[in-house]
């Protein structure tokens, strides 16, 4: 093994482990499989722990309350104690339910959003399943869970539960538009559906190549689409789409405890419960797994070359400190979105896609399709046009949109 590049060790310690099963090829290839799905999902259940607790934390920040503060230092043992209640509290499936679909729609959550993570790129030669089609296969794959949902409110043969699964559907797949169509962008201009050619072509290899290190440094975040016209238009809108897709607050109508219940999960409980509660989060995380990949460099940072090091390509920092780093950043963003804003209502969830974000994505697509054929001189001078143009198209659907003010009301009493 060779210890030069830190940020290639796993990978070393994996092809080390299945060199030495060489002998025996199906079994290498048995364990190769287990030692890149068994720390994926290890790493993001962890990571789903820390995000509860972080989560609660937070919320009673923005609330003035202390939130977990009774088990562990810092409530920081509450994710486990939270478990271990759910793993002992009793399944209880109502009499009338359907109850193997009623059983198979938290697993169908679950292994969607695992499944989906497959696709991500979490650092240089860390993605489980590399295929050419990986953007492709990532909505697939991330579809599923508006099936299960639904699923879940139709089996449960409550009301509640079916109001809230048909309003999953129509929600996710309403909003499905334009997480797909701020994605196109992407592809287009890269010329890939491969993510890690996608994170590879945010990269300024000639800057990074350079013997200026204040140039190296740059090189590896100027090139992120995040800071072009199409790439931040798309990322916002990503961005939006993905907190409808994930049920995240203010998209969380779905379970609209106000007014459902529950929900779709109105019926479920103990570790059923928790499987959906899993998933959800896993997807979340999956989707801005894809949001960092699409727009935000990948596993790419400000890094430098280790001093011990003679490989070119070794970097300090490993490149999936910085993922996982992007991925905290925007989950606290959402948390905060959480704490910050009210729950829309339907009529104003499903015109939001359909007369905002859909218009906009389609002509965010139209603009980068326009700069991609045009000379690489006059893209400076095109891209500062297309912002304000693009700007431009966003006040001018939201002025559309608007609904105008409540007229005030004149109460009379009787004499």
């Amino acid at each position: 093994m060779n210890f030069d590049n830190p940020d290639q060790f796993l990978v070393q310690l994996s092809t080390w482990i299945q060199a030495g099963l060489a002998d025996n090829p199906v079994l290498a290839k048995l364990v190769g499989i287990l030692l890149a799905a068994v720390p994926l999902a290890t790493v993001f259940a962890l990571c789903f722990a820390f995000t509860t607790w972080l989560e609660r934390k937070g919320l009673a920040r923005i609330q003035n309350r202390l939130g977990p503060n009774r088990v562990g230092p810092y409530g920081l043992f509450q994710p486990i104690a939270d478990g271990i209640k759910m793993l002992t509290k009793e399944d209880i499936v109502p009499r009338a339910s359907d109850h193997f679909f009623h059983l198979i729609a938290p697993l169908l959550v679950m292994g969607a959003s695992i499944a989906a993570l497959a696709f991500i790129p979490f650092g240089t030669n860390m993605t489980m399943a590399p295929i050419d089609t990986a953007v492709v296969f990532f909505f697939a794959i991330l579809g599923i869970n508006t099936l299960a949902v639904f699923l879940a409110g139709w089996a449960s043969r409550n009301k509640y539960s079916l109001l809230g699964g048909m309003r999953a559907v129509a929600q996710m797949v309403s909003y499905e538009i334009p997480l797909v169509l701020s994605a196109v962008s992407v592809v287009m201009m890269v010329g890939s559906l491969d993510t890690t050619q996608i994170v590879a072509a945010q990269r300024i290899e000639s800057w990074v190549d350079s013997d200026n290190a204040g140039l190296s440094f740059l090189g590896q975040i100027a090139g992120w689409h995040v800071f072009t016209p199409w790439g931040f238009v798309g990322f916002v809108i990503f961005f939006i789409a993905a907190l409808a897709e994930t049920n995240r607050s203010p998209f969380d109508l779905p379970e609209a405890e106000s007014e459902i219940i529950a929900g779709y999960v109105t019926e479920y409980s103990g570790f059923k419960f928790a499987l959906f509660f899993l998933g959800e989060y896993i997807g979340a995380f999956a989707v801005l797994g894809l949001a960092i990949t699409l727009f935000l460099g990948g596993w790419n940072g400000p890094n430098l070359q280790p001093w011990w090091s003679s490989d070119p390509q070794a970097l300090l920092i490993p490149g999936f400190i910085w993922f996982f780093f992007k991925m905290f950043i925007l989950m606290a963003v959402l948390i905060w979105i959480r704490g910050t804003l009210p729950r829309l209502r339907v009529d104003q969830l499903m015109s939001f896609a359909w007369k905002f974000l859909l218009p906009l994505g389609l002509i965010n697509v139209l603009v980068a399709g326009v700069l991609y054929h045009l000379p690489e001189e006059s893209r400076l001078t095109a891209g500062a046009i297309a912002f304000v143009f693009l700007f431009l198209v966003a006040k001018i659907l939201a002025r559309m949109n608007s609904t105008a003010a409540p007229v005030r009301r004149n109460y009379r009493f009787a004499e």
